[in-house]
């Protein structure tokens, strides 16, 4: 009897311990296909859009490219428009402004009619011209009279030079009045009523400072007018920078408040005194023809590039932040209906105006098309198909 229990008690704890092993060599498997699963998932992450979403998304595709981020010098500066590309329009004599025939912002040519005006100067100064004419035409034949009886020995040498000495006087006279009216574009002689006021230069009408029926002065602006396709950019660099800066090199820029494409330039001339109040010289560069609005007086931020070191890199745009890492969508497929993405991860690095170094962590095809824009649309469209939220 005694046997049989301990024979009893034996079977139970083998089959005990036959069971938790059973149960653990069960569960151990499961795991490990859960973690593969999990990493597998994490490293590829694809996305297809439809042409009307790839279009309503405003996405663009392009490379990775060279650019200069590492050995530059950051710099401060305003976009500057030379004294010969602006104008204050005025006049040359006192009036009343009578017509204004363009508007503010208006593009206007050389010598193109801005305003007229009427003017009582205007008058009397034609009026004096005609006078002077008359005078003129009196004492150029007295004068030859005179010289006639002169070489006779009729009349008396002092009648002569005087004669001579007040045709000399309105010759003087008559052409300052000739001069008077060419500067106010008036044909001597024409008889003209009013004053018709031009532009300078060709450009862009910046300011009106009058209204029909103002009284101006002479000298008193009325119109200014700027060419700003002429503008430059100074740079502000200071003393301890200065000896890196040399004429030709290369400066990318944007503006302050913009957060548009960078803007390049050229340097061309480097100053040779310190700006008023500051410890810094400006440096002149000139700009590269570029579709955006540029007006003098925008403040800049600018880099000058020293070296010609370059780095692979994309616009800040092409890059998103997900789970704590940075990707890029790189096309895979597409085709007339849709387009497909692969989501990459790269390692970012140095950035600057908008572009940021980038280094590839994944395989992927060579010369790839990427998302340049739109990358976080493409990332909130893999969000939502997946049903899940990830960090930005």
């Amino acid at each position: 009897m005694k046997k049989s229990i301990i024979t009893l008690g034996l079977t139970l704890s083998l089959l005990t311990l036959s069971c938790t092993k059973k149960d653990h060599n069960i569960q151990d498997p499961p795991q490990q296909e859960s973690s593969s699963q999990t990493q597998s998932t994490s490293q590829v992450k694809e996305v297809e859009l439809s042409s009307i979403q790839f279009k309503a998304a405003d996405i663009t595709l392009g490379q990775i490219q060279d650019r200069n981020l590492s050995d530059v010098l950051r710099v401060n500066g305003v976009i500057k428009l030379p004294a010969t590309d602006q104008a204050d329009v005025t006049s040359f004599l006192g009036g009343t402004v009578t017509k204004i025939l363009v508007n503010k912002g208006q593009k206007v040519n050389k010598s193109q009619l801005l305003a007229v005006i009427e003017s009582p100067e205007f008058i009397q100064l034609q009026e004096q011209y005609m006078v002077s004419k008359t005078n003129l035409d009196y004492l150029e034949l007295e004068f030859q009279r005179q010289q006639t009886l002169r070489d006779q020995n009729v009349n008396s040498q002092k009648v002569y030079q005087k004669t001579k000495s007040d045709l000399n006087i309105e010759r003087a006279r008559y052409q300052s009045l000739t001069n008077q009216l060419k500067l106010l574009k008036v044909t001597p002689g024409s008889n003209a009523t009013s004053i018709e006021i031009t532009s300078p230069i060709g450009g862009n009408v910046s300011s009106i400072d009058v209204k029909i029926g103002t009284n101006i002065a002479a000298g008193q602006p009325m119109f200014n007018v700027v060419d700003n396709s002429k503008v430059h950019l100074d740079l502000m660099v200071f003393e301890k920078d200065l000896a890196q800066i040399k004429v030709g090199q290369n400066v990318s820029f944007s503006l302050t408040n913009n957060n548009s494409q960078p803007i390049t330039a050229t340097i061309f001339s480097i100053g040779n005194a310190f700006e008023p109040g500051t410890k810094t010289v400006a440096v002149h560069a000139n700009i590269t023809p570029t579709d955006q609005s540029l007006v003098p007086g925008f403040y800049v931020n600018a880099l000058i590039y020293m070296g010609d070191s370059k780095l692979p890199s994309l616009p800040d745009t092409a890059i998103v932040k997900a789970d704590g890492k940075q990707y890029i969508f790189v096309v895979e497929d597409q085709n007339l209906e849709e387009f497909h993405f692969k989501r990459i991860e790269v390692k970012t690095g140095i950035s600057e105006l908008g572009y940021t170094q980038v280094t590839i962590l994944q395989s992927m095809p060579q010369s790839p098309q990427i998302a340049l824009t739109g990358a976080y649309y493409i990332q909130s469209h893999l969000i939502k198909n997946e049903g899940g939220s990830h960090d930005h």
